[in-house]
C-alpha cells in the first residue's frame, strides 16, 4: 500500500513564511505610554460624563479588523491549499468530486479499441462479480467490447487482383449482413428461421443450403443449424436485455474464383435468464470464424449478389455437450452441467481469441463465462 500523498515541502514552507508574517502584522501591538496617558485620560472624562455616546465605536471597529486580519491568515492557508490541488490533483486522496467511480473502474469500463489483428493472448482477468439483470457483463472482459452491429465494422473497400473498390465493398457488406442476421437478429436467436441469413446464400451452392435446412427443420450431429446460427430455445431461456457484445476483425483478399474473399472472425457473447421466473444471470459466449467468396458470376456459375461459403467454424463456451437438437443450451451455475452430458474435453477459456478455433472444439470445461 502506498503511503499517504503529501504536500511538497517547498510549498509548506512558503505558506509557514506568509502565515508568520500576516500574523505578527496583525497581532496586538504594546501600546506606548503616549497612547497609556491618552488612555487614561479619556477613561476619567467617561466617569465623569464628559464623553459623548458612541465613542467607543472606533475601539470597536479596530476589533473587527483584527477579526478579518484573522480571516486573511486563513484565507492564505485555504488558497495555498486549493493552488496545490489544483496543479497535482492525486494529492488529495479520494473521489474529490463524489462521482462514486475509482480511475480503474473507468478504465474497466471504456469500450476497447477495434480488434485491428489476432490477438496473443486471452483477456486479462476481470473482478469476479456475477452477472445480474441489470449489470449482465459484470465480471466478464465483453463489458468492455462493442454492442452489437457495432461491433462489426468492415474495413476500408480497395481494389484487389482486377477486383474493384465497388465489389469488394459488396462482398464486405454482405459478409456483415450474414454475420448480423446468423448470430444478432432477434428472431434468429428465438429459434426462429433465420431467412434473412439464408438469403444472403448462393442457391446454387446446394451442398451447404441442404445442410442447413436440414439441420432447422430435423438436427441431428451431422445437420446441426448452430454450425451457422446462434439459436436459443424459447421455452427455455430468454436473452436479458436487448444487447449482445461482440468482438472480431474482418479482412479481404483477391480469391480464387475471380471473386472478393473475406476472412471473419468473430465472438458473440449472449446473457440470459431462464424462462422460469429465476433471475440466475448466465451466458453463453460463440465464436465464429467464416470464410466466404463473392465470385465473378461472368466466369463461374453463380448468383450475382450472393455469397459462396468456404468454411463456416464455430466454437461455444457455456452450452451443453453433444445436444443436438438445434438450440445453445447455457448452465447455469446453480445447476452445473447435464448429467447426461457432462464435460468431456480440457478446460479452456472461451473469450480467448488467440487459440486456433480448430482447437477449441472439444466438449470441454470453461474457465469463465
Amino acid at each position: 500500500m502506498s503511503e499517504d500523498p503529501k504536500i511538497p515541502d517547498d510549498v509548506w514552507e512558503q505558506f509557514a513564511r506568509d502565515t508568520e508574517r500576516d500574523i505578527r502584522d496583525s497581532a496586538p501591538k504594546e501600546p506606548s505610554a503616549r497612547a497609556r496617558e491618552v488612555a487614561e485620560r479619556l477613561r476619567r472624562q467617561e466617569a465623569r460624563g464628559e464623553l459623548p455616546e458612541g465613542w467607543r465605536t472606533g475601539p470597536a471597529w479596530q476589533q473587527k479588523k483584527s477579526r478579518r486580519g484573522l480571516w486573511g491568515v486563513l484565507g492564505v492557508a485555504v488558497a495555498v491549499v486549493v493552488a496545490v490541488v489544483a496543479v497535482k490533483p492525486s494529492l488529495v486522496p479520494g473521489d474529490l468530486f463524489g462521482s462514486g467511480t475509482s480511475s480503474s473502474e473507468s478504465a474497466a469500463a471504456s469500450p476497447l479499441p477495434q480488434e485491428t489483428a489476432a490477438p496473443t493472448a486471452a483477456p486479462g482477468a476481470v473482478d469476479p462479480e456475477l452477472p445480474t439483470l441489470d449489470d449482465p457483463f459484470a465480471g466478464s472482459p465483453a463489458k468492455q467490447w462493442a454492442d452489437g452491429e457495432a461491433g462489426i465494422v468492415v474495413p476500408k473497400a480497395k481494389p484487389v487482383a482486377g477486383q474493384s473498390a465497388a465489389k469488394v465493398g459488396q462482398a464486405l457488406e454482405l459478409t456483415r449482413k450474414l454475420l448480423v442476421e446468423s448470430n444478432l437478429d432477434t428472431g434468429t436467436l428465438r429459434g426462429e428461421r433465420p431467412t434473412g441469413a439464408l438469403s444472403l446464400l448462393d442457391p446454387k451452392q446446394d451442398d451447404v443450403l441442404k445442410r442447413l435446412k436440414t439441420g432447422l427443420s430435423k438436427p441431428d450431429k451431422d445437420h446441426d443449424p448452430l454450425s451457422m446460427f446462434s439459436r436459443f430455445d424459447p421455452a427455455e431461456v430468454r436473452l436479458v436485455g436487448d444487447v449482445v457484445k461482440l468482438r472480431g476483425r474482418m479482412t479481404f483478399k483477391a480469391g480464387e474464383h475471380a471473386s472478393v474473399a473475406v476472412h471473419a472472425d468473430y465472438t458473440f457473447v449472449y446473457p440470459v435468464v431462464r424462462t422460469d421466473g429465476t433471475t440466475e444471470v448466465t451466458r453463453t459466449i460463440v465464436r465464429r470464424v467464416l470464410d466466404v467468396e463473392l465470385p465473378d458470376p461472368t466466369k463461374y456459375q453463380v448468383t450475382p449478389g450472393r455469397l459462396t461459403v468456404l468454411r463456416y467454424d464455430e466454437s461455444a463456451g457455456n452450452t451443453s455437450c453433444d445436444v443436438y437438437d438445434g438450440f445453445l443450451h447455457p448452465e447455469f451455475p446453480s445447476t452445473g452441467p447435464t448429467e447426461s452430458a457432462p464435460p468431456t474435453g480440457p478446460t479452456r477459456d472461451p473469450y480467448d481469441r488467440s487459440e486456433d478455433i480448430g482447437r477449441a472444439k472439444d466438449c470441454g470445461t470453461v474457465s469463465r463465462v
